[in-house]
This record gives structure tokens, sequence and C-alpha cells, in this order.
């Protein structure tokens, strides 16, 4: 293989953003290891190597669970409740729902509890369907010990996770009514569209206003968003906060928003009845930076 390093780099580079973001949750993390792989495959006697594609993946992979080792140990002190950058998605409804799901704020939260094997394993497996022998190359395991981490992972994730198959018109319509009744300060309509048990995390990191845990229950988390809307939020009156509808994590969700700065992003977990089991709400600024730069991934 003799061409310049762009092309092949260049053909899977969507694909590697997509493998680093869903083991990271980070999107600037994500970004920055796309970069170092570039960098390792620009090194790399292209020459002898004979598929591309598994090449880049491989060295993606190990890029990415280097970095979240590290992490994962900084976000124990974290302030609050540690939610994924969220970033805005373009995904075709029709054709995958799957896709859709395996970049979602409420699989990515259960991923954060795996090992870096394990998240790896998994996002090899189930998102992008590479075959056990295909990942123990890439993670520089054995075969059976990446089929023992991949049930783990599926185990893990199917008792946290449920799989819902809400359609993104019921997305939209349960949470037009969420908006409309949260700044309405209507409880009554929230109760109505809020699981007995439902549960709001709010990471603000400790930089701007947030519950510090996660709130649990429908009559809590209505008064929260009741109480949300007629309360100044960072110096931004209610009544200027602009809110718009947009595809975040493959989900239809929402973006408030001051003069143009991005203030916090929402995005809810809804279950086969259309109602809301789940609420992932990102204030952290250094989070919204994603959103704010208004590229969108095609997942």
């Amino acid at each position: 293989m003799t061409d310049k390093p762009g092309g092949a780099f260049d053909d899977h580079r969507n694909l590697l953003f997509s493998v680093a973001y869903r083991i990271l949750g980070v999107a600037a993390d994500a970004e920055d290891v796309v970069q170092d792989s570039w960098l390792k495959w620009s090194a790399a006697d292209r020459s002898q190597v004979a598929d591309p594609k598994s090449y880049l993946v491989r060295i993606v992979t190990n890029l990415a669970m280097d970095r979240l080792r590290s992490a994962q140990v900084r976000r124990e002190t974290y302030v609050g409740p540690w939610l994924p950058e969220p970033i805005l998605t373009s995904t075709d409804t029709a054709e995958d729902v799957a896709t859709a799901e395996a970049v979602s704020m409420g699989l990515l939260v259960v991923l954060e509890t795996l090992t870096p094997l394990e998240r790896a394993v998994f996002v090899l497996k189930e998102a992008f369907g590479f075959s056990h022998a295909e990942i123990a190359q890439a993670v520089d395991r054995s075969e059976e010990s990446v089929r023992q981490a991949a049930h783990r992972a599926r185990e893990h994730v199917r008792a946290r996770r449920p799989r819902f198959k809400t359609d993104r018109t019921r997305q939209r319509a349960v949470t037009e009514r969420f908006l409309a009744a949260a700044t309405g300060g209507d409880i009554n309509t929230l109760m109505q569209l809020l699981a007995p048990d439902v549960t709001l995390w709010t990471d603000g990191g400790g930089k701007v206003r947030q519950a510090i845990r996660p709130i649990i229950g429908a009559q809590r988390v209505a008064a929260w968003f009741a109480g949300v809307a007629v309360r100044p939020y960072e110096g931004i009156a209610p009544v200027d906060m602009a809110v718009e509808m947009v595809e975040l994590n493959g989900q239809v969700g929402l973006v408030f928003s001051d003069g143009g700065r991005i203030v916090a992003t929402v995005t809810f977990d809804l279950n086969d009845d259309g109602v809301i089991t789940g609420i992932h709400d990102v204030a952290n600024p250094d989070k919204l930076r994603a959103v704010a730069a208004r590229t969108i991934h095609h997942l």
C-alpha cells in the first residue's frame, strides 16, 4: 500500500471518531484521539498494512482505552453527576434506530460503569458489528477473553438499560409537551409525562448551578422544572432563554441558549409507552462546546 496517508485515513475518519466518542463519551477527547491516530498512521509503514480499516480501528481503540483509564480517575472527584458531552447528530430514523440508541445519552451513561476493556469490546461488537476475532486483534487480547468481556458488558448493559423502540415522531411529541408544560409551570401535565420513578441527572460540573445529586421521583422532578421556569439562571431571565429542538445523540433533544451562548442541553429517555423515565441535563460549559460549534456528526 503506497498511497498518501490521508487517503485511507480520510475514508475512515468518521468511523474512527464514532468509535472514540462511544468509548470516551467526550467529543473533544475523541477528536484528540483521532488526531493522535493520524500521527501514528502517518508514521507507520503503510506498505505493510493489508487492511487499513482494521489497522486504524486498532490504533484508535487502544488510544481511547488509555485515555479513558486516566479520565476515570479524574471523574471520581467530579462535582455532581458526570454526564457525557452531548453532540449534534444526524441519523435516518427509518434505518438507524440501533445507531441512534448506540450513541444515546442513556446508554453512554451506562457504559461509564464498564471497565475500559469491556466498554471498548461492547462498542466494537454491538455498535459496529466487529467479530470477536477482529476485536481480539484490536485490543491485544485473546479471543476467549474478548468473548468473556463482551458477555459481561452485554449483561451489565441489559440489566441497566432496557431497549426501547420509541420512534422519532413520539419523541418529538413528548418533548414538545414537556417543554410547554415546564415553561408554563404546568405540574399536572408534567406528572402525566413522567414515570413515577423518573430520574433527573444534572451536570454542572461545579461550574454552574445544578443539582449535586440525581433527583428521583415524578413529583420532585416536576417541581424542579417548574421552579426553573420562574427563576433566573446564570443571570438569564426565563423569558430571555431561547429553546431549540434538535437531534442530540440520536434523539430529539433541547438546546437552551442566550444571545448565542449555549446554556444547557436536555435529552429524554422514554419507555415503550412514551413516558419519560430519565432526563439528562448537561450545563457544564466545558461540555457544551461541541454543540456550540454546530458540528453535526453522522454516526
